[in-house]
């Protein structure tokens, strides 16, 4: 299929770069998106710049039989072409592909997104329930840094943080030191899309990061900054720091292997559900704009519940009779609806 020629006379993949080096002013000043999500949207419209090329392809020719080729394509050998990508990355590719479209609209180029909406056209991705740590686990993991070191100051501070302000790993690296107030115990957060949001915290937190800005923190600066966390060296904690050094504790602490700092953000988020906290706090705690975000953590808790129950009530383990109804129900298939 012969690839089209906008008014700007450019050709194929021409005509794509030409669009893709545009599209970040786009997120930024119309979507407010942070530089990471940027970053992968720009990530995830590379596969679909290698979709086109492989299918010698432009952007002019897209319709609703191209979009489930690009789709299938991603979901059996778009990820290194002997393998394709698991659903909820599709998922996620697909909007991107809508956003994008919906912005080349905006440039001229369609009078109409050619791209199906999510209502007529969806990719139905499984919801996977957060991990999250027991309380234990998350004393452990509190107290494994060395207090007796600067970096051990430093980390048992971030890790305070994190546990009790539930907050994103972008927005733990960006803070400031003039966005904690001691004396109300908040702090200002600049969250996804620039949005800013205030943040409490407790005893535990205050205590660590007192000592942290006013013993180790001064000993690590090697020039003025208002960065909060700090490197070795001076300079602001990387991110990748962040995560190494959660992960690291984590090990030590005996807990797990694959915590994340994101981890503890779901681990504030159902300690405080499960603590009797109104959904709406803790939705305006995370900075989620859609309450149904919020929601997950609502089935975590119940799932836990019943694991609880499961394993721990004496009368758990027992079948309930053959002729019950209770028994009758759970022999019954499960009806599945249209879609299955």
């Amino acid at each position: 299929m012969a690839t089209s020629i906008d008014k700007s006379g450019l050709v194929g993949l021409a005509q794509f770069d030409h669009y893709l080096d545009a599209f970040p002013r786009y997120l930024r000043g119309q979507r407010g998106l942070s530089e990471n999500t940027e970053r992968v949207y720009l990530a995830d419209l590379q596969s679909f710049r290698q979709y086109l090329v492989n299918e010698d392809l432009g952007l002019m020719d897209m319709d609703r039989q191209i979009l489930r080729g690009y789709l299938a394509w991603l979901a059996t050998e778009g990820r290194n072409g002997d393998r394709g990508f698991a659903r909820v990355s599709v998922a996620r590719k697909l909007t991107v592909l809508r956003t994008f479209y919906r912005f080349l609209v905006q440039e001229g180029l369609f009078r109409s997104t050619p791209v199906p909406s999510g209502r007529s056209f969806k990719v139905k991705a499984p919801k996977r329930l957060p991990i999250f740590m027991g309380q234990r686990e998350v004393v452990r993991l509190m107290d494994a840094p060395d207090e007796s070191t600067i970096i051990g100051i430093r980390d048992k501070a971030i890790l305070e943080t994190l546990y009790a302000c539930g907050i994103r790993l972008a927005e733990v690296h960006g803070l400031n030191l003039r966005d904690i107030n001691f004396s109300s115990r908040e702090i200002l957060v600049r969250g996804k899309g620039s949005k800013e949001r205030m943040v409490v915290f407790g005893e535990h937190s205050h205590d660590a990061l007192m000592r942290y800005i006013t013993g180790a923190r001064p000993q690590l600066m090697s020039s003025p900054t208002q960065a909060l966390f700090l490197n070795r060296y001076g300079g602001r904690l990387s991110r990748r720091s962040f995560e190494k050094l959660v992960r690291r504790y984590s090990v030590e602490a005996g807990t797990r292997a694959d915590v994340h700092p994101h981890t503890l953000r779901h681990t504030f988020a159902t300690h405080m559900l499960e603590g009797g906290a109104d959904l709406r706090v803790i939705q305006e705690l995370l900075g989620h704009t859609s309450p149904t975000t919020t929601q997950i953590y609502t089935h975590v808790t119940k799932q836990e519940a019943r694991s609880a129950y499961l394993n721990h009530h004496p009368r758990a383990d027992e079948p309930a009779p053959r002729n019950s109804p209770v028994a009758a129900n759970l022999e019954e298939p499960i009806p599945t609806g249209k879609d299955g």
